[in-house]
């Protein structure tokens, strides 16, 4: 018999049979990923459905793990729904007039000249507060007065410069033009993406919630979050984020100067398995990778989460989670 003869016999449709042997053929793969004492969670998306879920050293796919940085890319998300819905004009918009009373009393005319997308792509030309200057940063009465009152190192537009401050004061601006807080909108606005959820998320003096880390989500919501830009941005039989704004969102505008990597809107832009691929990653090793369907391979979303108090860039382990996210969409 072959094989699709087989498959009906056994009572399965070749297409639903389909994730059970993806899943198989995973299952070698997340079982040497145990080796990783880091790696909390995987969690794999394709054709439509999770496809593999793992847990490591105590942790599960629903266990919550604080998801660093790789919570950017739900800012650049929300901001890209907020401009579909009229919140906000564009990438464009000048941030200085959403922020007035907020502004140094003597502001360098540059802030005139920051836009919201200059925030999401890392190139607002302030002065970074992430790395040496995130504690003193964060340890202020008021982040989104300190993040705009740091001095401009470059102009504008310039080279990247990693800086969480940025997409704090995009959940700023959202707070502000919204007159909603930013956990409010991402429960409504994604909301109906099934199996997202936070379940925790830290704020500022003022109440506003942390831009781009101090994000508490599980990996399998994590990956829920990720198979939204994998299906181009429709969850729930609707679109939930704009297919434009994940097209420009994954416009490589920058590239980092720690890894060479390219910058879009909140995501990261690179290449593994011959094949595009996009991702957020966050301290310690939260990653979310999407690859693109490209000809007649489909899309693919795939979750990790790790110790979040462990570093994952110096020691390599961020690229072990690169190799191990390569390893699986070869093998799918």
């Amino acid at each position: 018999m072959n094989r699709r003869t087989l498959l009906l016999a056994a009572g399965l449709s070749p297409l639903l049979a389909a994730p059970v042997r993806a899943q198989a053929d995973l299952n070698p793969i997340l079982d040497d990923a145990r080796r990783l004492e880091n790696l909390r969670a995987v969690a794999v998306w394709s054709a439509g459905r999770e496809i593999a879920a793992r847990g490591y050293h105590g942790f599960t796919p629903d266990s919550p793990t604080n998801i660093k940085s790789a919570s950017k890319s739900i800012i650049s998300a929300l901001a890209g729904i907020a401009i579909d819905r009229g919140d906000l004009d564009g990438p464009d918009q000048p941030i200085a007039p959403i922020l007035r009373d907020q502004l140094p009393d003597d502001p360098d005319p540059r802030l005139a000249t920051v836009t919201l997308g200059h925030l999401l792509s890392m190139q607002a030309g302030l002065e970074r507060q992430s790395g040496a200057n995130y504690g003193a940063w964060v340890s202020s009465r008021n982040w989104v007065r300190a993040a705009l009152a740091a001095p401009f190192t470059q102009d504008p537009g310039g080279r990247m410069q990693y800086s969480t401050a940025s997409t704090h004061l995009v959940s700023a601006v959202l707070t502000r033009v919204t007159g909603r807080s930013t956990l409010d909108l991402a429960r409504d606005w994604l909301g109906e993406v099934p199996g997202f959820a936070i379940t925790g998320w830290e704020r500022d003096p003022q109440g506003i919630y942390l831009g781009g880390n101090q994000m508490a989500m599980s990996t399998r919501s994590l990956l829920a979050f990720g198979a939204v830009y994998a299906d181009g941005g429709r969850a729930g039989g609707r679109q939930v984020v704009p297919a434009d704004w994940i097209a420009e969102s994954w416009r490589s505008r920058t590239a980092s100067i720690f890894s060479g990597q390219g910058y879009g809107y909140g995501w990261f832009i690179g290449q593994a398995s011959g094949r595009p691929v996009r991702y957020g990653w966050g301290y310690g090793g939260q990653m979310i990778y999407v690859f693109p369907a490209t000809g007649r391979q489909p899309a693919v979303a795939i979750a990790m989460t790790s110790d979040p108090d462990q570093p994952s860039a110096r020691t390599g382990y961020r690229n072990d989670l690169h190799m191990l996210a390569d390893r699986i969409v070869q093998t799918l």
